[in-house]
């Protein structure tokens, strides 16, 4: 006898005397059972969570929005954080509404206890993952160990060695096009040229694609990068756009799958010819000898210690992460360390000096040059203290946790590590609103805090391709001051705003001055 016969003969007393009318209130029942289950337990967790919550207060919470409504996207958000952080020491509980808390980290010794740790970004990272996939930024676990190790050796600095000709070249693309903007009584906005240059340098270094996107912006892929990186931009600010079904049904959505089949068809070609290209090499060291590896090659060559490579779908995923996370992130800072530049032309002149003193009567930067910008690179990372590129990470806790003070949350809970906060807070940095790029010489590092300055972020999940985006922003600071005296327009001071890189809601604008 089968177990279908056994399961009718034993049902079919029951089962079969119930008209339809009683089969559908069992069935109603018992999904409002499942559904009222499911309530009471997410009641006890909440408040469980909001419990563990009570160790670090926070600002005054609406009894509907929370503290969401404060954070008003208007350009204060930043300020209204740092408020909070100096009303509030170490961190503070943020609400959306009043069943979600956050706490907003703001002390580099809660910073040291999360980046210690191995926890997974938080769940609105996963609005990149059409885009960009299970690459290194959203991977947690042993996979993420097993690409960290693999990927690793594209940034040796054997492979970014050749890059400075590349990143000078494309640099000076762009600066040729400033000329027409010089002398001018007309500023420029910086952030749209600087991320098509940042765009074609990563393009030519990385993947060994002359994209020429600096003279054609317009072009389809471009505008799929870009349209990605604002609609992703978008979701992380709308609350109704979180919902991936109203995003779905949306004419964003429609746009955000139209730009991600664009680039990844695009990614998926340039894969495809690589891989081409070393089919026909009988051995890598030809590959050597006619050009320098890239990311890419590493990427196609790389093995484990079981000598399996990676996936179609991880290689694309790993491209398309580097295009995304080199990209905007590097052109944020170019454009803020330039606007210091100009803010401060104290310090300008003094990076002109050293660069003028390093380069001579080249134009391109060299390998050997970049170590000697000792001013220039103490005057970058200031920037980056007071401009964070990425002024905020999530972090999402998958065990509890106990801070050096004796607080702790329990597991599940979503951090806010705000890089700009903590870059500004004043217990940690003297005068932290002015800028000093001396806070960087030696001996003023050496005493500080391990965890006070991290724009690349710390710990094991930091930044792997950080070398890569200091190089370059070396490399452009340098050749735009040796060419350029920057000022700041006053009539559009730019307002900034925290997005998934920090931009400016009016755009960064600068006049700029032929040196003769």
């Amino acid at each position: 006898m089968t177990m279908a016969s056994v399961l009718e003969r034993v049902l079919s007393p029951f089962w079969f005397s119930l008209d339809t009318f009683q089969i559908l209130q069992y069935a109603v029942v018992l999904g409002f059972v499942a559904v009222l289950g499911k309530l009471i337990m997410f009641y006890f967790r909440t408040r469980e969570l909001n419990k563990s919550f009570t160790s670090f207060p926070g600002p005054p919470c609406h009894w509907l929005y929370g503290n969401a409504h404060e954070l008003r996207l208007d350009g204060t958000d930043l300020d209204t954080v740092m408020s909070w952080a100096k009303k509030y020491p170490y961190g503070f509980s943020f609400w959306f509404g009043n069943l979600f808390p956050t706490l907003f980290i703001t002390h580099p010794e809660y910073v040291k206890t999360v980046f210690g740790r191995a926890d997974p970004k938080a769940w609105t990272y996963s609005f990149l993952e059409p885009w960009i996939g299970q690459g290194l930024l959203l991977l947690s676990g042993p996979k993420w160990l097993q690409h960290r190790k693999l990927l690793t050796p594209a940034f040796h600095y054997d492979i970014l060695k050749p890059y400075t000709k590349q990143m000078s070249d494309c640099t000076k693309i762009m600066l040729d096009k400033w000329e027409k903007f010089a002398n001018e009584d007309k500023s420029v906005e910086l952030f749209q040229h600087v991320s098509l240059m940042t765009l074609d340098s990563i393009m030519k270094c990385a993947f060994g694609c002359n994209s020429n996107c600096q003279n054609e912006g317009d072009s389809a892929y471009i505008k799929a990068i870009y349209d990605l990186c604002s609609l992703v931009d978008l979701r992380f600010r709308w609350f109704l756009f979180q919902s991936n079904l109203i995003f779905y049904l949306s004419p964003q959505g429609f746009r955000f799958r139209k730009a991600c089949r664009l680039a990844h068809q695009h990614t998926d070609k340039v894969i495809k010819q690589r891989k081409a290209a070393l089919a026909n090499e009988n051995e890598l060291e030809k590959i050597q000898q006619k050009r320098h590896l890239d990311f890419l090659d590493i990427l196609l060559c790389a093995k484990d210690e079981n000598g399996k490579g990676l996936s179609d779908k991880d290689l694309r995923a790993e491209v398309d992460t580097f295009m995304f996370g080199g990209h905007d992130t590097t052109a944020s800072g170019i454009s803020w360390i330039l606007y210091c530049m100009a803010k401060y032309p104290e310090h300008q002149e003094k990076c002109r000096e050293e660069i003028q003193e390093i380069l001579g009567d080249r134009d391109t930067v060299e390998w050997d040059d970049l170590g000697k910008m000792n001013y220039t690179t103490m005057c970058i990372k200031e920037s980056m203290r007071m401009y964070p590129p990425v002024p905020e990470v999530f972090r999402q806790l998958t065990k509890p946790i106990t801070f050096f003070d004796g607080r702790s949350l329990p597991e599940g809970c979503l951090f806010v590590l705000s890089i700009y906060a903590i870059h500004r807070n004043p217990s940690v940095w003297q005068d932290p609103e002015v800028f000093d790029p001396l806070r960087f010489s030696p001996e003023n590092s050496s005493d500080r805090h391990s965890h006070a300055f991290v724009p690349f972020a710390a710990g094991g999940r930091n930044c792997i391709g950080q070398n890569f985006a200091m190089n370059e922003m070396k490399i452009a600071t340098a050749l735009t001051l040796q060419r350029f005296q920057v000022s700041p327009d006053e009539t559009r001071p730019p307002i900034k705003i925290p997005q998934v890189v920090l931009k400016s809601m009016n755009g960064i604008h600068l006049y700029l001055k032929k040196i003769k």
